[in-house]
C-alpha cells in the first residue's frame, strides 16, 4: 500500500514492492519520528532572547509564540487524534513529518511575531498528528509488553523535548543562529521521510467502508470508558502540571536561569532548559514497582520546583541544577506510572483517540499557565513572576500527591 492510497483510504495494491521492515526497525522508526519532531519543536528555547532582540518582541510575545504551538497541537489532538486508526499509522506519520518540515522552514525565515507564531503552529500540527499515531504504533508492535511500549513512547517524547534546547543552542553557534538550526533539522526530517515512505505499511486498525470513507475522520466527542475514567483524569492532571513546569523551562526559564548562573552562552542556556526534561527521559529507563510511586514522584516534583525558586533567589547554581534534575525524576516517575495505568485500561481499538485526549489536557499545561506567566512577567518583572509560578506549581504537586495517596492505599 502506498502512502497516497492510504491517504485516499483505498485498498492495498497487490504485489506492490516495499520495505518489509522488521519489528525492531519499525519500533526505531516510530520512535525516531516522534523524537525528531519534538527536537524541532524545542530548538528555539535558547534562541528566544535573540529573537526578542531581532524581532523587537517582549516576554509576552515569546510566550504567545510558544503557546501558539501548544494551541495548534491541542486542536489537532482533539480534531484528528483518531485519524491514524483509519488511514494507518505510517500515513499519519508521513503527514506529520511533511507538516513539521514546513513549520521549521517558516520559523527559520520569520521576520515578525505573526510568522514566528505560524511556524510554531505548523510544528504543533505535526506533533499532534504524530502523538497518537506513534504511541499506538509502538503499542501494536509490542502487544504483550504494554509497559515497555508506554516507556518507549515517553522516552521518545521526553527525550526529544529535552534534546531540542541543547541541540538548538549548539547549532546556534553556526552562522545564522536563528535559522541554521531549523535548516539542519529540516535535513534530518527529509532523511527520516525516505524510509518512512518506502516502508511496507500494515493495514489500518479500523479501515473505513462504504462510498464516503472520509466521514470517519470527522471530529469526535472525547469519551472514556468507565473502567479507565479514574486513571484518565489522574494522568491528565499529572500531565497538565508536568507540562506547566516544562513550558516554563522551555520558554522564559532559559534566560532567567542564565541570569541566575551569570552565563550568556546559548549552549549553556539550552542545557539548563533541558535539564528537567532530560532527567524525566532518563527516568524512563529505571523500573520502580510500588503502589506509592505516584505520590512519591509528585512529592519530589513539588519540593524540587519550590527549590528552583529558592535557588534563583539565592543565585545558587548548584541548587538550581540539582532541583532541575530532581524535578525531572519526580515527574518522569509519576507520569509514567499514571500513563501506563490509563494505557493498560483503554481498549486497543481506541488507543490513539484516548491517548490523544490525555495529551490534549497535558499540553494545555504548556499554554494556559505559561501565557499567564508571560503576562505577569510583563507587569511584575520576570524574577517575581517566576518565583510566584514555582510556588503555585510546587503547592499543586503536593496537593496532587496527597490525592493520589488514596488511590495507592486502595491498591494495596
Amino acid at each position: 500500500m502506498t502512502v497516497l492510497s492510504e491517504l485516499r483510504m483505498r485498498p492495498a495494491t497487490a504485489g506492490r514492492w516495499g520495505w518489509d521492515a522488521s519489528t525492531t526497525a519499525r519500533l526505531v522508526l516510530a520512535g525516531a519520528v516522534m523524537f525528531t519532531l519534538l527536537v524541532g519543536a524545542n530548538l528555539a528555547s535558547p534562541l528566544y532572547p535573540l529573537l526578542e532582540v531581532r524581532l523587537g518582541i517582549s516576554s509576552l510575545g515569546v510566550t504567545v509564540a510558544f503557546a501558539s504551538y501548544v494551541v495548534a497541537l491541542v486542536a489537532v489532538l482533539m480534531l484528528a487524534g483518531h485519524w491514524s486508526d483509519h488511514i494507518g499509522r505510517r500515513a499519519a506519520l508521513v503527514l506529520a513529518v511533511v507538516v513539521g518540515l514546513a513549520g521549521g522552514l517558516v520559523f527559520a525565515s520569520a521576520d515578525n511575531l505573526l510568522m514566528l507564531s505560524l511556524g510554531r503552529m505548523l510544528q504543533g500540527v505535526a506533533v499532534g498528528l504524530a502523538t497518537g499515531a506513534s504511541s499506538a504504533a509502538l503499542r501494536e508492535l509490542l502487544p504483550y509488553r504494554p509497559e515497555r511500549a508506554s516507556r518507549f513512547t515517553l522516552l521518545s517524547s521526553s527525550g526529544g523535548v529535552a534534546a531540542g534546547p541543547a541541540i538548538g543552542g549548539l547549532l546556534s553557534l553556526l552562522p545564522g543562529p536563528t535559522s541554521t538550526p531549523f535548516y539542519v533539522h529540516a535535513a534530518a526530517l527529509v532523511f527520516l521521510l525516505v524510509p518512512l515512505w518506502l516502508l511496507k505499511a500494515r493495514p489500518a486498525i479500523r479501515p473505513a467502508d462504504g462510498p464516503r470513507p472520509y466521514t470517519v475522520l470527522a471530529p469526535r466527542r472525547p469519551s472514556v470508558s468507565r473502567d479507565a475514567r479514574g486513571a484518565f483524569w489522574l494522568a491528565s492532571s499529572v500531565g497538565f502540571l508536568s507540562f506547566a513546569v516544562f513550558g516554563f523551562c522551555l520558554s522564559l526559564a532559559p534566560g532567567y536561569f542564565a541570569a541566575v548562573v551569570h552565563a550568556d552562552s546559548r549552549p549553556m542556556m539550552g542545557v539548563l532548559a533541558g535539564l528537567t526534561l532530560g532527567a524525566s527521559a532518563l527516568s524512563q529507563l529505571v523500573t520502580v514497582r510500588s503502589h506509592f510511586a505516584v505520590p512519591a514522584g509528585l512529592a519530589v516534583l513539588g519540593v524540587s520546583v519550590l527549590l528552583l525558586g529558592v535557588a534563583a533567589s539565592m543565585s545558587n547554581a548548584v541548587l538550581l541544577v540539582a532541583a532541575s534534575l530532581a524535578a525531572g525524576v519526580g515527574q518522569g516517575l509519576s507520569f509514567r506510572t499514571v500513563f501506563n495505568d490509563v494505557a493498560g485500561k483503554v481498549e486497543a481499538s481506541r488507543h490513539a483517540q484516548i491517548i490523544s485526549t490525555v495529551y490534549v489536557i497535558t499540553y494545555l499545561g504548556s499554554a494556559v499557565p505559561v501565557v499567564g506567566l508571560g503576562a505577569a512577567a510583563s507587569v511584575l518583572g520576570l524574577g517575581p513572576a517566576a518565583s510566584a509560578f514555582t510556588i503555585v506549581c510546587g503547592v499543586a504537586a503536593m496537593v496532587l500527591a496527597a490525592v493520589s495517596v488514596r488511590g495507592a492505599l486502595a491498591k494495596r
